[in-house]
């Protein structure tokens, strides 16, 4: 649910980031009870609709979801053999669904609106010793940066491929991980100059 925000405002920005992400968690509880494949794929059309909606960019984010396939395909599978066809449909839409609807948020939110909604869930937590507004910024970065990391390993997969090595991908694990550790370097520097960051 992390993501690099749209250059281009859009309508979806508009909306505040609280009931963004009310919606999506209230989105979660009631397609978690929806059995119906048919009904859960008629949602993932209409989310499919919104990020055309909003416009070629949004559009062209969903080729980051080409890195879900496989395991879309591990639980279709799995759930195919233990409930049967209408089960495994339901499930990877499901899925689906939760995926798209956290990048739509992740990608018309800013930051700093994702911590104010954080801000009065995590507020009490200060009675414990903890900093609220240290642990809103750490969901904002983490819901932030996840695809982000996502297009990274697929920008690194295409350039494998590009040599023409069609397997042995696993070889890009420790090179992706050390690209990671870079970034997250990067952003330690970026709040401790700032002074976000706890001493």
């Amino acid at each position: 649910m992390i993501g690099v925000p749209l250059s281009k405002r859009t309508w979806l920005h508009k909306l505040p980031a609280g009931f963004k992400l009310l919606f999506i968690a209230g989105a979660t509880v009631v397609f978690f009870w929806v059995e119906d494949p048919l009904v859960l794929l008629a949602s993932l059309v209409l989310v499919l609709l919104v990020y055309f909606a909003l416009g070629r960019e949004a559009v062209l984010r969903l080729k980051l979801f080409r890195l879900m396939l496989p395991i879309l395909a591990i639980v279709g599978a799995f759930q195919f053999l233990a409930s049967g066809p209408a089960e495994a449909l339901a499930s990877v839409s499901r899925l689906a669904l939760m995926v798209l609807l956290a990048d739509l948020v992740s990608m018309t939110t800013p930051m700093i609106a994702m911590m104010d909604a954080f801000l009065p869930v995590l507020r009490p937590l200060r009675y414990t010793g903890l900093d609220p507004s240290q642990l809103a910024l750490a969901f904002a970065l983490v819901i932030r940066f996840v695809p982000v990391l996502l297009d990274d390993w697929l920008r690194r997969r295409e350039a494998w491929r590009a040599r023409g090595c069609s397997h042995g991908s696993w070889r890009l694990v420790a090179p992706w991980m050390a690209g990671l550790l870079r970034i997250a370097d990067r952003i330690a520097e970026s709040l401790d100059s700032r002074g976000l960051r706890p001493r």
